[in-house]
């Protein structure tokens, strides 16, 4: 506000009614009171980038109007003009690098002077001489300090306007909505007041708001929040309440306010802090305190154009993202949304009553509604499905309706209504988790329900799959519906089609599963045939080399093969299977058929085994001749050719085991392919066309050569051994000998009784011992009394030796003959030391 010294003597002489009660106020200090009388003209603030306000006429306005637009005027039109003046102050083409600021509050509390001083702006100021209403609608205008718009938005509570408070709920909310910083301008004296401090203002705005720009009602798309921030600028500020305590009620009663809204139901849960950032800001008195005054501004000025500082109020999370260019545009559409809420008409003392008592009415049936409701909200939550739930919440719906309608119905019908439809959208809102609730707990019961009917109906004898699945899901979805049915409330937009098609979708899991498993089994247990069918047959055919050898394998594969895919076939009808679980199944099947006979083929060329096969077939064509009788090798048959020619017969079967390798290559297997059919744990080899028919390297067919070879030639020495030693035998002349030349000494024994009774006893003696074995123990018992013998006569012998006088000693020693005698007694005496050590090696 711009000052003379008339002016300033005036108000010192004649103080209005604000510094009169500050003087008066006990708090205010003695300094602050000299200050009064001390006061000088305040100086008007300096003309800034050419948009200094006009000297005005009589009434108080500017006709300046190149600084400044009306963007809203009396009438609550928005200007067409915006976008053209933006370009006239040179921002149109800014982008995003503008900030967009307003002001509000009470009438003549000085928003205008705190904007012109902060801004540099040309907003109209209030002549204190006539204190009247400076701003009509709402203004704007850009600030000389940076790229800021400056809203100046017409004071409430002013007495032009009396009790209609429908502009004033309009700009607050514009405000609000529109810019990034809104700048709530308020004496101290007003801080703890509620209609004072246009809190109850507030508190409308702050609600029609979230309606509004708050996501809309879709929670499923919710809009991404904008913050805006609120800065309490506290005026007149002299120093005798703290600001942390001003701060502290100010903050306290947005809470509260905040607490106290009807949030739409997406947004219960949101807190102040999720859409508004609180900022303070004190400036001392203007009239009292000028010079502070002076620098307060400008130091809060900095926080406006100074991005350095940790308090910047322009953050970019306050920005609303909308171009320079569209400024215009944007604000037109909030402007319209704002004009055609309906929420901002409260018009009469009546509808007001209507609400706080429907308010209270509400608040206290809810609050027996939700004790009644608590009762069950824990078996729900715990999982349980609660009977005659429906039932229950209907009766308390009813009970609490029926109370409100009572008590509420006497007041203003509109109020009445509306509130009731809020009162019944809050109680469906509270009683939805439940029905919800519910829901997943029949869904979470009845998929348990139906696995245990699937596993029952596979035990029995003979069951049908597809039946007994058809019959469990038929029953599971039915009882799910009718507890849907019973938990649905009339007049609600519930709907459990979206939880039944996720129990459909469960139930057809489960049941996948189960059939997978099953079908799972039946090929293992077709798997278990295919191998007791095909193992053996292979076996015996490898056994039994011959070219024919493979034809007979593959022969037996493919039949094996065909038999097993059609038992799966017929089986797989009663599981009510796919045709692609099927292709599926079958494909494994075959996959795992043709590793079956690989493994087994790989087992019966193993080395061991082909070496036992060669071994066996070459024993046949060399031991045995071609009646099949064994072979007695005469010194006139030829052993060399038989010899020969059975090993190279035999050789000449090797090459057929390195390959499967038909006479027809119609008859060779088309591989399965494992990629995606069959999960292989090892390398694909039994499955690659170049790999899947070899069996035996030609490393390892050498080596089996090599070692049937040594075998073949280990026999050969064997017989050609037999030969010999029938070659070598006694003449029979020799026989004709013995007998003439030891006839007399056999009728010596024969006739002798004693010769011929010692000759029975002995026999008898050989017979007895033999037969019972005793053979082996006997002749160890004589080994061990000779060395025992001889050990003791050993002994007694160095004893004698040792009584012996020395002179006697070395006589004998020097004897010749006895020293031979003794040299050769103890060579003996080690030699036989020596055999009793070979004999027990032997015995060993």
């Amino acid at each position: 506000m711009n000052q003379t010294p008339e002016t300033a003597s005036n108000l010192l002489a004649n103080p209005p009614p604000e510094l009169q009660r500050i003087l008066d106020d006990p708090r205010t200090t003695d300094e602050a009171r000299q200050a009064v009388k001390e006061v000088s003209v305040v100086s008007p603030p300096p003309v800034q980038n050419g948009l200094a306000s006009t000297p005005k006429e009589p009434n108080g306005t500017n006709h300046s109007g190149e600084g400044r637009l009306q963007i809203v005027n009396e009438h609550q039109e928005f200007t067409k003009q915006l976008s053209p003046y933006l370009d006239k102050w040179g921002l149109l083409d800014k982008g995003f690098a503008y900030d967009v600021v307003s002001v509000f509050g009470s009438q003549s509390t000085g928003k205008s002077t705190l904007l012109n001083r902060l801004f540099g702006t040309t907003f109209d100021v209030m002549d204190e001489s006539k204190r009247q209403q400076t701003t009509k609608g709402i203004w704007m205008c850009p600030s000389t300090y940076g790229n800021t718009l400056v809203m100046d938005v017409e004071g409430t509570d002013g007495r032009e306007r009396g009790e209609d408070q429908d502009f004033e709920r309009k700009s607050a909310l514009f405000s609000l909505a529109s810019t990034e910083v809104l700048i709530v301008n308020l004496w101290e004296h007003q801080i703890g007041l509620y209609n004072g401090a246009n809190m109850g203002l507030l508190k409308t705005v702050f609600e029609v708001n979230l309606g509004l720009f708050g996501g809309g009602g879709d929670s499923s798309k919710p809009k991404p929040q904008e913050k805006t921030l609120i800065l309490f600028v506290i005026r007149d500020h002299v120093g005798a309440t703290p600001v942390s305590n001003l701060t502290a009620t100010l903050t306290q009663d947005m809470e509260k306010i905040w607490a106290s809204l009807s949030k739409p139901s997406h947004l219960a849960d949101a807190t102040l802090s999720s859409y508004f950032d609180l900022s303070f800001a004190t400036l001392p008195h203007k009239i009292l305190m000028p010079e502070k005054f002076e620098d307060e501004v400008l130091e809060l000025r900095r926080r406006f154009t100074d991005r350095s500082r940790s308090d910047y109020v322009f953050q970019p999370s306050y920005h609303k993202r909308i171009p320079a260019d569209g400024v215009g545009f944007y604000m037109e559409g909030i402007w319209q949304q704002v004009l055609t809420n309906k929420d901002l008409d409260l018009p009469t003392q009546q509808e007001l009553l209507a609400q706080f008592r429907c308010d209270e009415l509400s608040a206290a049936v809810t609050e027996i509604f939700l004790a009644s409701s608590k009762i069950v909200r824990k078996p729900v939550e715990a999982g349980q499905v609660v009977e005659g739930l429906g039932a229950l919440m209907k009766d308390w719906l009813d009970t609490a309706l029926g109370k409100f309608d009572r008590d509420a119905s006497r007041y203003h019908a509109g109020v009445y209504q509306r509130k009731r439809l809020d009162l019944l959208t809050g109680l469906h809102a509270s009683l939805s988790s439940l029905f919800l609730g519910q829901l997943k707990n029949l869904h979470k019961i009845e998929t348990a329900k139906f696995s245990k009917d699937i596993v029952r109906g596979t035990k029995e004898v003979g069951y049908d799959f597809a039946k007994v699945v058809n019959e469990g899901s038929d029953n599971a979805r039915q009882r799910f519906l009718d507890g849907a049915k019973e938990v649905k409330i009339d007049g609600t937009d519930w709907e459990y089609e979206h939880e039944l098609a996720l129990l459909d979708e469960d139930l057809k899991s489960i049941a996948d599963r189960c059939r997978a498993d099953e079908t799972k089994k039946m090929v293992n247990t077709i798997e278990r045939n295919v191998k007791r069918q095909l193992l053996e047959p292979v076996e015996v055919a490898l056994s039994q080399p011959s070219v024919e050898m493979w034809n007979i394998v593959l022969k037996t594969y493919k039949q094996v093969n065909e038999d097993a895919e059609q038992s799966y076939l017929t089986k797989a009808k009663a599981y009510n299977c796919s045709e692609e679980e099927n292709n599926a199944a079958l494909l494994s099947l075959r996959a795992r058929t043709w590793l079956s006979l690989r493994r087994k083929l790989e087992e019966q060329t193993s080395d061991a085994t082909i070496l036992a096969t060669l071994r066996s077939t070459f024993e046949e064509k060399f031991r045995y001749d071609e009646s099949g009788v064994p072979r007695v090798w005469k010194p006139e048959d030829d052993i060399e050719s038989a010899f020969t020619k059975a090993k190279e017969e035999t050789l000449s079967l090797l090459p057929i085991f390195a390959s499967i390798s038909p006479t027809s290559s119609s008859l060779l297997p088309t591989l399965p392919s494992p990629e995606s059919t069959f999960d292989i744990e090892s390398d694909p080899i039994p499955f690659d066309p170049s790999t899947a028919f070899v069996l035996l390297s030609p490393t390892k067919i050498l080596s089996i050569e090599s070692r049937f070879k040594r075998e073949a030639d280990a026999a050969y020495v064997e017989a050609k051994r037999s030969m010999v030693s029938s070659v070598a035998q006694i003449p029979l002349w020799m026989y004709g000998i013995l007998i003439v030349l030891g006839w007399n000494e056999a009728m010596t024994v024969l006739f002798n009784p004693l010769y011929f009774a010692m000759i029975l006893v002995l026999g008898a003696s050989g017979y007895i011992i033999l037969q019972l074995g005793l053979a082996g123990p006997l002749l160890q018992i004589c080994k061990t009394v000779f060395y025992e013998v001889k050990r003791i006569a050993t002994d007694k012998l160095r004893e004698a030796f040792k009584e012996l006088p020395e002179n006697q000693k070395q006589q004998i020693l020097n004897t010749p003959y006895l020293s031979n005698t003794l040299n050769d007694g103890l060579k003996n005496e080690e030699r036989k030391k020596g055999d009793l050590i070979n004999e027990k090696m032997i015995e060993k």
